[in-house]
């Protein structure tokens, strides 16, 4: 009865656990300025449309390579497009395919972890060497085979993306659970005869929920480099697609003439990777968890 009360309370605690890490890192002012920084990118995403000045693929609605000025405010690029118009409206694109890819990553991630920690044996010695041999391949080669043998679209960008980092997040939450699996409350739950699916979700998932946000918030700013850095190889977003890499990479061809159809969509993209990053290092210092950094591609 002792070890059930203590999978209830932990199922009760962990949101409380997380605001009050929130609560504590906010004492930090980098914390306090990441998260407002992510707080207008995503305003932006969600009103952007409302309030922009001119449609994203809208051409010729001024000269080309148009300085920035009061109409234009970050100029115009190669077809009169109005930049600053492009780089808010693809807030909501690079958000979305890097929130899709991070959510699919850690919910297989996670789920795949929790039973490898929970099975053990030769289940678990196959599974983790299959996980170590994905791990090893570069993630940006494999990445533009892919994209480039099939044409790439949203959908497949999202799923390839997530692919590569299911593993990394399966290798976490593996080891986060392997604290727990071996306490009491999981001992009766096997005792009781539940399945491994049944002890996943309600005994193990509780107690290693915090890992699986702070694993969700770190992919999301892998995510947001990655799916930048393909398309700006040309393997990612199709044109017209006011993604910020798309952009990037059509406007370093008249980089020396115009740089501004470069500086607007490269700053968005930096700002949004470093408040994600600073954000998850900042909570995750103040629950306790080491953040592991790795090379994106």
């Amino acid at each position: 009865m002792a070890a059930t009360t203590t999978t209830l309370e932990t199922r009760a605690l962990w949101p409380q656990r997380l605001l009050a890490g929130l609560r504590h890192a906010s004492r930090s002012p980098v914390f306090l300025i990441a998260t407002a920084l992510l707080i207008v990118h995503f305003l932006v995403a969600l009103t952007g449309p409302l309030w922009v000045p001119y449609e994203a693929t809208e051409m010729l609605v001024g000269k080309t390579y148009e300085p920035p000025s009061a109409r234009h405010l970050m100029g115009t690029d190669n077809f009169g497009r109005d930049i600053f118009s492009r780089v808010i409206l693809g807030e909501r694109v690079v958000l979305s395919l890097a929130l899709s890819s991070a959510f699919i990553a850690v919910v297989f991630g996670a789920a795949i972890g929790i039973l490898l920690a929970y099975l053990l044996g030769w289940v678990d010695l196959l599974a983790m060497r299959v996980i170590e041999i994905i791990i090893s391949i570069p993630p940006l080669i494999l990445a533009l085979l892919v994209l480039g043998a099939l044409s790439p679209s949203y959908i497949l960008i999202v799923l390839t993306v997530a692919f590569f980092y299911i593993p990394r997040v399966a290798t976490v939450i593996r080891a986060a659970t392997l604290d727990v699996v071996t306490e009491d409350f999981v001992t009766i739950a096997r005792l009781r005869g539940e399945s491994a699916w049944s002890i996943a979700a309600r005994e193990l998932l509780p107690n290693v929920m915090i890992s699986v946000f702070v694993e969700f918030s770190l992919r999301t700013g892998y995510a947001v480099l990655f799916i930048g850095g393909l398309s700006f190889l040309g393997f990612g977003a199709p044109p017209p697609s006011p993604e910020w890499g798309l952009m990037i990479n059509e406007g370093r061809s008249y980089l020396s003439a115009a740089p501004w159809s470069v500086l607007g969509p490269s700053l968005a993209l930096a700002s949004l990777v470093i408040a994600v990053s600073l954000f998850t290092e900042g909570l995750g210092e103040r629950l306790g968890l080491s953040i592991r950094r790795e090379r994106v591609g």
